[in-house]
């Protein structure tokens, strides 16, 4: 038992050795600033990779919340969450397929600002020419007018009169009292065009409810009956072209 502990003794004290010799190999150089702002010429101020690298890593988190305030994300889940309930099918086609299907319309609506974007902001920021808070600037003038185009004036004038704000022209808005804006008006337009699609289908119902009454079948739910006839009409009409079409041009596209 000496022997052994005597042992595990000699092997504790080599691997502290080795420990301490070997720190200053592993140790952090010293003089590499972690967190620098240096102020330019022209009175602005050049943050180190590191702050950037933060930055990014701030804004990619609330990315999602980007996507769904910013672009024609809302309105276009809306529409499908309501056409689904509308031909009475609970989880067919899958969330999964209904937010696939709404980010790829999404994508091809945004695709004149985002280009934009990358042509005015990105690549002369690639090309070291623009300065990331400029480059984070000319980035948002493109949202800014796509949300601008969409938004009711009411809508507008209710969280202007919310903030208690005043502005001259509506390119003037602050970005925080148009963004609210933008979803409430978003919203509205998906509740109507959730209206108009929900009529087709309410009429099958009623016309399968009152058949079955009229034959005595009381027990029988109508839905079972009327939904493979809002099936089949929603195939006949060639719905899912409609629907992304009508969506897409709603946009003026």
């Amino acid at each position: 038992m000496r022997v052994g502990r005597r042992l595990l003794v000699g092997v504790f004290t080599i691997l502290v050795g080795l420990l301490l010799v070997a720190q200053p190999a592993f140790a952090a150089p010293e003089g590499i600033p972690a967190f620098t702002v240096t102020p330019g010429e022209d009175g602005t101020e050049q943050y180190s990779v590191t702050l950037q690298v933060l930055f990014l890593m701030t804004a990619l988190s609330f990315l999602p919340a980007f996507v769904m305030m910013m672009t024609s994300f809302t309105r276009i889940i809306v529409v499908f969450a309501i056409l689904r309930q509308a031909i009475g099918l609970q989880s067919t086609p899958s969330n999964q397929i209904l937010l696939g299907l709404a980010l790829f319309l999404t994508i091809f609506i945004m695709t004149p600002v985002l280009e934009q974007v990358n042509e005015q902001a990105l690549q002369p920021y690639m090309a070291e020419e623009l300065e990331p808070l400029e480059a984070l600037e000319r980035a948002s003038l493109p949202f800014r007018e796509f949300m601008l185009s969409q938004t009711r004036e009411a809508d507008l004038a209710m969280f202007i009169r919310i903030a208690d704000a005043t502005y001259e022209t509506p390119e003037d808005v602050s970005f925080w009292v148009l963004m609210p804006a933008f979803v409430t008006s978003e919203l509205k337009t998906a509740f109507q065009i959730g209206f108009m699609l929900f009529i087709p289908f309410l009429v099958i119902d009623m016309v399968v409810a009152s058949v079955l009454m009229a034959m005595g079948m009381m027990m029988l739910s109508p839905v079972i009956i009327s939904l493979p006839f809002k099936i089949m009409l929603f195939v006949l009409v060639d719905g899912w072209s409609m629907i992304m079409g009508t969506l897409a041009a709603s946009y003026g596209m």
